[in-house]
């Protein structure tokens, strides 16, 4: 891996001995998750086009199972392409010398391997832009499984494996059908995470009053300060948090979606559907107190909020306008919420409003 700012070997080393080698991974049931998702991505990206109307531009999805060390290092080459350039860029800005770049960079890869490491213990199942090959390869348009993590929850609560595995492919399936299949969302997602990557300047004056700005803030609100975004949300300057609000308007729509649309497309095809959306509901709550807190600081709260608000807003909406309210969002960037108006759907209906959608 090339050098820069982050040590990315660093990264990955310290990101999968924090993951740990899992042995339902060298289990009997491993061969059976990677056939069967093989088998029942087809069917789930067919029921999902039957429910939601989106079919993908980009051909038939593929899914690929991988264990921890694999999820680690795909978003570690994605985020080595994404960021790369930009670290590069503000680490030329700092002025640091070589003796600090190198402790910088030291410090940097064990912090973000570490994270890592403990997030590829908990995600089931992935598929993100970010993740995606400029180039067009098929890699960077895979339906990524995360096999140790689901085999462990199939044990753990007794789930039947092939509905679970069905159930699991339906959600990740409609973010491929959201992305590849509303012709404009690929590009304007990706506008967006450049835009809070152009944003983020090394401008030593503003980061002093961001601090002050974030102690202010906490002394003020406590941990509830933390509840948008973690510390990037506190840190955030003005134009970062508008930029962050539509951000976030559009995942808590994507993942509301995503949510509503495996079970509705699951029905008569997933009878324990209901089970695991409350078991899982129930996973994301209930951590334990320093993981609890780990999360709201590294805005991963947040990001498992945006599940629950994305629904509630879906809901609200598919009242004033049919079973297909969400489709108004698909029209246009222009008609995607805000967080604030996910938040408060009113605001939404009154500035897109609409007829109401007949199916």
């Amino acid at each position: 891996m090339a050098a820069g700012p982050v040590d990315w070997r660093l990264a990955e080393k310290v990101a999968v001995r924090v993951a740990g080698d899992d042995p339902l991974s060298r289990s009997y049931h491993a061969p059976s998750l990677a056939s069967d998702v093989a088998e029942l991505t087809p069917v789930a990206e067919q029921l999902v086009a039957d429910v939601t109307g989106l079919r993908s531009s980009a051909g038939p999805a593929t899914a690929q199972v991988v264990d921890r060390a694999g999820w680690i290092r795909a978003n570690i080459e994605a985020f080595q392409r994404i960021l790369g350039p930009h670290l590069e860029r503000w680490t030329d800005k700092s002025g640091a010398g070589s003796l600090a770049r190198s402790a910088t960079r030291t410090v940097a890869g064990a912090e973000f391997g570490t994270v890592l490491g403990w997030m590829s213990k908990r995600v089931l199942g992935q598929y993100d832009l970010l993740m995606a090959d400029p180039q067009g390869a098929a890699a960077g348009d895979t339906v990524f499984v995360v096999g140790p993590n689901m085999l462990n929850l199939e044990k753990r609560f007794g789930f039947p494996p092939r509905e679970f595995r069905l159930w699991l492919c339906l959600h990740e399936v409609t973010h491929r059908a959201q992305f590849t299949g509303v012709p404009w969302m690929r590009e304007h997602y990706l506008d967006l995470v450049q835009q809070m990557l152009d944003l983020a300047e090394p401008d030593a004056k503003r980061m002093v009053e961001s601090f002050r700005g974030a102690a202010r803030l906490v002394r003020r609100e406590g941990m509830r300060a933390f509840d948008d975004g973690g510390i990037a949300g506190v840190l955030a300057s003005p134009a970062q948090r508008e930029v962050m609000g539509r951000i976030g308007g559009l995942m808590a729509v994507l993942e509301g979606h995503g949510d509503v649309t495996m079970d509705r497309a699951g029905d008569g095809h997933v009878p324990s559907a209901e089970r695991f959306g409350r078991v899982l509901r129930e996973r994301r709550k209930h951590q334990a107190p320093l993981a609890a807190v780990v999360q709201k600081l590294l805005g991963l709260e947040a990001k498992l909020n945006q599940y629950a608000q994305g629904e509630a807003f879906l809901a609200a909406i598919e009242a004033e306008l049919g079973p297909r309210a969400v489709d108004r969002c698909w029209e246009s960037a222009a008609h995607l919420p805000t967080l604030d108006e996910v938040r408060d759907p009113a605001a939404w209906l009154a500035r897109v409003g609409g007829p109401r959608v007949v199916v």
